[in-house]
Formats: C-alpha cells, sequence, structure tokens
C-alpha cells in the first residue's frame, strides 16, 4: 500500500540543487523527487537540517573579498 510523504517544493539555481543532490547521495533522507533543472521536492521533517548542511557548505566554498589597502 503506498505511504505518504509529507514535502517542500524548492525552487533553486541549477548550482545550489547540484548540492542538495550531492547531499542527499549519502543517505537518500532529503530527496522525495527530483523534478526539472530548478526544482525538487524534499521533505519537510528534513528542511532545517538540509538548511544547515546546504549553509555549512557554502560559508566553506565562499571567497571573502580581499580588502584593498587604498584607504
Amino acid at each position: 500500500m503506498p505511504r505518504a510523504v509529507k514535502g517542500v517544493l524548492i525552487e533553486c539555481d541549477p548550482s545550489i540543487k547540484a548540492i542538495i543532490l550531492k547531499i542527499d547521495q549519502e543517505k537518500h533522507d532529503y530527496i522525495v523527487e527530483d523534478l526539472d533543472d530548478q526544482t525538487l521536492v524534499i521533505k519537510e521533517i528534513q528542511l532545517p537540517r538540509l538548511k544547515e548542511k546546504l549553509d555549512e557548505i557554502l560559508a566553506n566554498t565562499q571567497q571573502l573579498p580581499e580588502e584593498s589597502g587604498s584607504e
């Protein structure tokens, strides 16, 4: 018998979606359905934890602007 899973529709850039797909590859705990290049359905209960992981990865990959000595 089919079971329903409560989900949240997420629209994002393809680059962010690729990161989410990579996170989900470990345990398949987050994604319910991959709809298209920019849209996913995520398990609602997992959304806060996914946001934390995504923020952590983005914080580690973003570069801070260099300070200029012209002041």
